[in-house]
């Protein structure tokens, strides 16, 4: 549970941004690709870190680089809360990154190494498991926050939450940083890692805190073991993964890591609030509506954990890409039905203490879509207006049905939280070779996450460019083409042993 508490860290870190997009974007002046680059930077340094935790924890142990990621998260919370421009907090971001990405790593190795081979893939799954729950712990504590921040209570106006409520949402994560720094300190030395350096008293020391000293002795001689036939192995280069006969593999392997991404699962996650603030129900039903995207991803990330061994990986892949397709159609739909029309008489009551009375040049027009009602907005007010009270300009102007997208977004995160999303893993650990497969999966994920970033880093600007409708029929395209291949391409895993699945699949 402690070492788990690093996933659950990786979820809040990740998702936290969600709320405080709304509040940056107008105090820094930032262009719509400055506002993705907040958010995707933290997965740019991830996705380097992913790359050297492993080798790292080799030489100095998984617990020692798990306390300098506890270090990182707790530096990069501070950091952020205190930023004073846009680049410091982009940097204290990336430094989040780095944390980030060895815990992603990290934490479910240790787990691993640790478990009880009868209980390990709960164990590793509890991982998993947190970081859904770090993701919807975010969007609680950001409405948390923003509630407490429009409250009259004494305390709140002291510790200036009103006024730097963004701020307080990314500072948060320091407590839980601190509490990982510290338990990490009631953990054991990986005994395999003891093992890999020859400290084999240590290992057994710790071992028979779990075990009977026999047995602690029998699984200290079958990891030496192990090691050795690691160490004896050929070494791997990545040249193989393109040879003719890992065609196949590689090409299911490559696409279902593109599909996981550019369907916009992250778009939906790291920018919850302000898709739901498009569809003019206002701010703080923006922030609960994310909370239900979190419990909806926790509870469908459950039930994925239970049904994937008795149905298989084919069954929920297609079902739930399926779903997922029919559910971004029909947010590009519900979007694409919206009319924008200012009335003269809502214009002085839409926000306190601020002159929006330049609306009224555009005041009695309707507008047919969202990106010529903002191409009108920017004709009469400077960006960082529009940008700080878009939310209530919208909420007064729009007409459209705000249920027809919280059903598509839940629909599409249910969808993804009962396939692409835990399935996925369980397919790369299947579909490659054992000789190959550790380079493999290290290959395709870094293809994931390189996607993922793209994605984050062009929504906003997708969404000023393209439209709401045109951002997610784009990814419904995607998501219909990804089913077409799921059905005609990839096999079922399920029931099959690893040798008979390559015997299938890798061609001699």
């Amino acid at each position: 549970m402690i070492v788990a508490l690093g996933g659950l860290l990786m979820g809040f870190d990740a998702s936290v941004i969600s709320g405080v997009i709304k509040f940056i974007e107008p105090e820094f002046g930032l262009t719509k690709l400055q506002l993705g680059w907040s958010v995707a930077s933290l997965t740019f340094t991830a996705t380097l870190a992913m790359l050297v935790a492993g080798p790292l924890s080799d030489r100095i142990g998984r617990r020692t680089v798990l306390r300098y990621a506890a270090i990182l998260y707790a530096v990069s919370a501070l950091a952020s809360a205190l930023a004073p421009t846009y680049t410091f907090l982009v940097i204290a971001r990336m430094i989040g990154g780095f944390g980030v990405g060895a815990s992603l790593i990290l934490a479910p190795m240790y787990i691993a190494e640790m478990a009880p081979k009868e209980i390990r893939g709960r164990l590793v799954s509890f991982n998993q498991l947190n970081i859904v729950i770090g993701i919807s712990l975010a969007f609680f504590t950001n409405y948390l926050i923003l509630k407490l921040g429009k409250s009259n209570l004494n305390w709140v106006s002291t510790w200036k939450i009103d006024e730097h409520n963004w701020r307080w949402m990314l500072g948060l994560e320091t407590i839980p940083a601190i509490l990982y720094f510290c338990g990490l300190f009631f953990v054991p030395t990986s005994p395999r890692w003891l093992i890999m350096k020859g400290r084999y008293d240590e290992a057994k020391l710790v071992l028979s805190k779990y075990v009977e000293p026999s047995q602690a002795d029998k699984t200290v001689e079958e990891i030496k073991e192990h090691i050795a036939l690691d160490q004896n192995k050929e070494k791997v280069s990545v040249k193989e993964l393109f040879v003719p006969a890992m065609r196949l593999v590689l090409m299911i392997g490559i696409v279902v890591a593109v599909l996981q991404q550019i369907t916009g699962i992250n778009s939906v996650f790291f920018y919850a609030p302000m898709i739901f603030e498009q569809s003019g129900i206002g701010t703080d039903a923006s922030f609960i509506q994310a909370i239900l995207v979190g419990v909806t991803n926790l509870v469908f990330t459950i039930l994925a954990l239970l049904f994937i061994d008795r149905l298989g990986r084919k069954p929920l892949l297609s079902a739930g890409v399926a779903g997922m397709t029919i559910c971004l159609f029909l947010l590009a739909y519900g979007f694409s039905t919206a009319t924008y029309t200012l009335s003269a008489e809502s214009i002085p009551t839409l926000v306190e203490n601020v002159d929006l009375s330049a609306l009224d040049n555009i005041a009695g027009t309707t507008y047919n879509s969202d990106i010529e009602f903002n191409e009108a907005l920017a004709s009469v007010l400077p960006s960082d207006v529009v940008a700080a009270h878009k939310s209530e300009i919208i909420k007064a102007s729009i007409l459209m049905n705000p249920k027809l997208i919280l059903v598509g977004i839940l629909g599409f995160v249910a969808s993804f939280a009962i396939s692409l999303g835990p399935v996925m893993w369980v397919l790369f650990s299947e579909l490659f070779p054992n000789r190959i497969r550790g380079i493999a999966i290290s290959f395709v994920g870094v293809i994931n996450s390189s996607v993922s970033l793209a994605v984050q880093w062009i929504f906003p600007w997708q969404l000023e460019a393209l439209g709401s409708a045109g951002t997610f029929a784009i990814y419904g395209a995607f998501a219909l083409i990804g089913l077409l291949f799921i059905i005609r391409v990839i096999p079922e895993t399920k029931g099959k042993s690893l040798e008979e699945l390559e015997e299938q699949l890798v061609k001699a």
